[in-house]
C-alpha cells in the first residue's frame, strides 16, 4: 500500500465512520479498487478507526468524563447508582458486552469469511431499508434519559451487527435506536458514545497483534511483498481519518435534528446495486485475493 493510497483510505474512513453508511464497506471497496485483488484488511480498517473515535473523544470531551467521573464515584459508594448519569456509564458497559464477547468469538470469520463483497453488498441494501423505515415510521420522542437497561442491551446487539462489514455501527445502533422511539439526536449520540469502548478494544487488540511484526525489517518487508499496508502507511491513514472524522462529526450532529436519514438510505441502496453490478461484472474480486 503506498502513502497515497494511505491518505485516500483515511479520507474514506473520516467521511464514513459516523455516517450510516458503513465506513467498513467504504474501506473494503475503495481499498479493493485501488489496489485490485487486495483486501487492506480488518486489522487496517479496526487501527484507522482509533483515528475517528479519537475525535469522538474530543467532541464528547465534557460528557465522557463527567460520566466516567459520575460513574467512578457512584463505585465508591458517593453518588446514587440511579444518577443519569452512573446510568448511563453502565448501560455503555452492557451495551458493550455483545460486540466484545461477538467479535473474539468469530474473529477468524469476521477477518475472513464475512469480508466477502456480495455479504457488504447485501448489507447495504438491507439496512438501508431496515433505516428507512424506522425513520420515516418511529415516534422519536424517547431522549436518553428514558434509556432502560432492555433499551441499553438492544442498542448492544444492534452495534454487534456492525461486525459484518455493509452494515455499519453508527447505521445500525442509530436504525435501533429510531426503532426503539429515540429522536434522531438521541439516538446518534448514543451509538457514538456506545462505540467508544468497542473501538478503542478493537483497534488496540488489533494493534497489539500486527505493530510488533510491522517494525522488525522482516514483516515490513513481507507487508511490502504482499502489497499490506506498511506501518507508515496505517499511521498516515490513522491520522487523516480523525482530522476528516473530526470535521464530519461537527457537521452531521449540527444537522442531525432538522433532517431526515433519506439520503443515506438512497445512497446505501443505491451504493450496494452499483456494488453488485461491479462484483457481476467482474470488475471487483468479492473476497480481495483471498
Amino acid at each position: 500500500m503506498s502513502i497515497l493510497d494511505a491518505i485516500i483510505l483515511g479520507i474514506v474512513q473520516g467521511l464514513t465512520e459516523f455516517l450510516p453508511i458503513s465506513s467498513s464497506a467504504h474501506l473494503r471497496v475503495v481499498g479493493e479498487l485501488l489496489m485490485p485483488g487486495q483486501d487492506p484488511g480488518a486489522a487496517f480498517t479496526a487501527i484507522v478507526q482509533l483515528g475517528t473515535e479519537t475525535a469522538v473523544l474530543i467532541y464528547f470531551w465534557k460528557d465522557i468524563t463527567r460520566i466516567i467521573g459520575r460513574w467512578c464515584r457512584a463505585v465508591a459508594g458517593k453518588l446514587p447508582h440511579s444518577d443519569p448519569d452512573v446510568r448511563m456509564g453502565w448501560l455503555v458497559i452492557l451495551g458493550s458486552i455483545p460486540i466484545g464477547v461477538l467479535g473474539l468469538l468469530f474473529e477468524d470469520q469476521i477477518d475472513h469469511g464475512l469480508r466477502n463483497l456480495y455479504i457488504t453488498a447485501t448489507m447495504l441494501i438491507v439496512f438501508g431499508i431496515f433505516l428507512g423505515l424506522a425513520d420515516r415510521f418511529a415516534p422519536q420522542r424517547k431522549e436518553l434519559t428514558q434509556l432502560t437497561v432492555k433499551d441499553g442491551i438492544v442498542f448492544g446487539l444492534a452495534q454487534a451487527l456492525a461486525l459484518i462489514p455493509g452494515v455499519s455501527r453508527s447505521g445500525g445502533t442509530i436504525t435501533a435506536g429510531l426503532a426503539m422511539g429515540y429522536t434522531r439526536e438521541a439516538a446518534a449520540r448514543y451509538a457514538f458514545l456506545l462505540a467508544v469502548p468497542a473501538v478503542f478494544a478493537s483497534g488496540l487488540y488489533k494493534a497489539a497483534q500486527e505493530v510488533p511484526a510491522l517494525l522488525s525489517s522482516e514483516g515490513q518487508a513481507a507487508a511490502a511483498a504482499a502489497g499490506e499496508p506498511g506501518l507508515l502507511a496505517i499511521a498516515v491513514a490513522t491520522l487523516v481519518a480523525f482530522g476528516i472524522g473530526y470535521v464530519v462529526i461537527v457537521w452531521f450532529m449540527k444537522i442531525i435534528s432538522q433532517y431526515s436519514y433519506m439520503p443515506f438510505v438512497l445512497y446505501r441502496v443505491l451504493a450496494g446495486v452499483i456494488l453488485l453490478g461491479l462484483l457481476l461484472g467482474g470488475v471487483l474480486d468479492p473476497l480481495g485475493g483471498a
